[in-house]
């Protein structure tokens, strides 16, 4: 009798009813957040046109909520309650966001503190409504490994070089990372309003830190390279204008799949000209004259040549754009890559490309001429003198090859070869070899010049605590090699603010794009943990979550 009266008091009391009703509006959060969440990490939108009972298609989040309510009367019976007790609405599932997000950027931002040391990567672009979006990542050494996290989207209201930075360091005070003592390094892609030496972004910055040492973003370097190179030669530029494929002006390495392809099926390209040609259908038939016309030895051999460096490019680029890549293994890629244009300036490695050159040129029906040169006379003063050197009297014969050699093949890796030491020799490039002396693998180990110039940015500091050698161990991998993580945010900005979304505010945007890019951490979050925060978050609310 004790015992059953003990427990039908209990499940009539108070208490319990109170309990039971937290125990359900819990389970109810919790499942308008996981939705949420399942939204945000697949980009796809939350609301639709119109949200009302009376329409049809009230958007993918109520959707899905209708969809579980078919299988969970506890849902059912809260979507089925009054108005302003759903917790439904788009303010609710801003805060839900907003929530979610800031559990994914503490969880950065601990790591972060937790080695202290971190540096900033940021980009632009200019995306629907012509606004301009920054994107920051962070860079960090964490438990064994080089991690860049995306941390957030901020809308660029004003784009001079002030503004900027103000709006850089706004981001890292309001997530309460101590960039004055801390930040590392910063990498942008080298536009003038950031890597301007006395008032660009870069400068602003490192003016407010103690260090913040700027990196231009070597896969933007290596674009550069390849660009200035092939427009400083008129072959190669000609070359590069016949878009039989669509190019890309900001990825100059992707065009190696673009040579890659004409390469393996010209003959087949040049049937389908031929076949084009004698159709007689106006437009493209003059077209196809024109490409069929320049499609000579030059344009094969040219063709040969760029498929062989960019092949070598692709891969450095694509080195250059891992996020786990440090600037010691960077410096070791981009002076491999130097090595191996200097091996291709080469009379076997000639030799090689010119014998492709041929043999494709006999696939293509496409012969090699000879240019005979009109033979020079003896000049009358000379005459009965008696000379150390020839003096024209035979006759010379400038083949396709000599002029391939001298006017195509030589120029095209010149230009390469100095680009290559332009770009990639500026100061940051000494902080790079600072830190590969160090590698007991590198041909430079110890080397005393290279190392010097490494400490005195980073070394002379820390002079007084130079036992703090892990400290700069961590600047040394936080330093940023390219702005590559930033590009990859862009993908999938493109994703979440499509034509139809473009009145999205800037504050669901940055968080809808932390939980979609940083989808690991967002699917490890705790549920439990969310509705504790948002309860204590929100203690007016009508909904009882304690």
């Amino acid at each position: 009798m004790y015992k059953d009266g003990g427990f039908r008091g209990h499940e009539k009391s108070e208490n319990h009813k109170h309990q039971k009703i937290v125990e359900q509006n819990r389970t109810y959060i919790k499942t308008v957040a996981e939705v949420l969440l399942f939204t945000a990490m697949q980009n796809i939108s939350q609301r639709g046109h119109l949200e009302t009972d009376a329409y049809t298609n009230k958007g993918n989040f109520l959707g899905i909520m209708d969809l579980i309510a078919k299988h969970s009367p506890l849902i059912d019976k809260k979507l089925k309650a009054v108005g302003n007790a759903k917790y439904t609405s788009n303010t609710i599932q801003d805060e839900i966001l907003e929530c979610l997000s800031d559990m994914v950027r503490e969880g950065i931002i601990s790591e972060v503190k937790e080695n202290i040391i971190f540096s900033i990567i940021v980009d632009e672009t200019t995306y629907l409504k012509k606004k301009e979006q920054l994107s920051l990542v962070l860079r960090y050494y964490y438990n064994g490994a080089v991690h860049e996290s995306f941390l957030d989207f901020k809308q660029a209201t004003a784009l001079d070089a002030e503004g900027l930075a103000q709006k850089i360091i706004q981001c890292l005070e309001r997530y309460g990372l101590e960039y004055r003592s801390n930040l590392a390094g910063q990498g942008y892609d080298g536009a003038s309003v950031t890597s301007g030496r006395h008032s660009g972004v870069a400068a602003r910055i490192k003016s407010k830190t103690n260090h913040a040492f700027y990196v231009h973003c070597n896969a933007h370097c290596l674009n550069l390279v390849l660009v200035d190179s092939t427009k400083s030669v008129p072959e190669s530029e000609t070359f590069f204008s016949l878009e039989l494929q669509r190019l890309s002006d900001t990825r100059w390495a992707c065009r190696y799949q673009a040579c890659k392809n004409i390469k393996a099926r010209l003959p087949a390209v040049l049937r389908v000209l031929h076949d084009i040609d004698v159709e007689n259908s106006g437009e493209r038939s003059v077209e196809a004259r024109g490409l069929l016309a320049q499609l000579d030895l030059t344009f094969i051999g040219t063709l040969v040549i760029f498929t062989k460096v960019l092949g070598e490019a692709k891969f450095l680029a694509d080195m250059l754009q891992s996020a786990s890549l440090d600037l010691a293994k960077a410096v070791d890629l981009v002076e491999a890559f130097q090595d191996t244009l200097q091996d291709l300036r080469s009379d076997s490695s000639f030799d090689e490309i010119w014998k492709d050159t041929l043999d494709m040129g006999k696939q293509c029906n496409v012969a090699v001429k000879t240019v005979v040169k009109r033979p020079q006379k003896n000049s009358s003063t000379l005459s009965g003198s008696i000379v150390e050197s020839t003096v024209g009297q035979r006759r010379c014969k400038e083949g396709d090859m000599e002029r391939f050699r001298s006017g195509i093949f030589y120029p095209i890796l010149d230009c390469l070869s100095g680009e290559m030491e332009r770009r990639f020799s500026k100061s940051n490039c000494s902080i790079m070899q600072g830190i590969q002396a160090l590698n007991p693998k590198s041909r430079n180990f110890l080397d005393e010049e290279t190392i010097f110039r490494f400490f005195t940015n980073f070394l002379e500091p820390f002079k007084e605590v130079f036992y703090q050698l892990f400290r700069l161990c961590c600047i040394a991998l936080a330093l940023p090699v390219s702005s590559a993580s930033c590009e990859r945010s862009f993908s999938a900005l493109k994703l979440i603010k499509t034509h139809l979304r473009t009145t999205m505010t800037d504050d669901r945007l940055g968080n809808l794009g932390v939980l979609s890019i940083e989808v690991r951490r967002a699917k490890c979050l705790d549920l439990d943990d969310f509705v504790r925060r948002f309860a204590s978050h929100h203690r007016n609310r009508r909904i009882q979550l304690f």
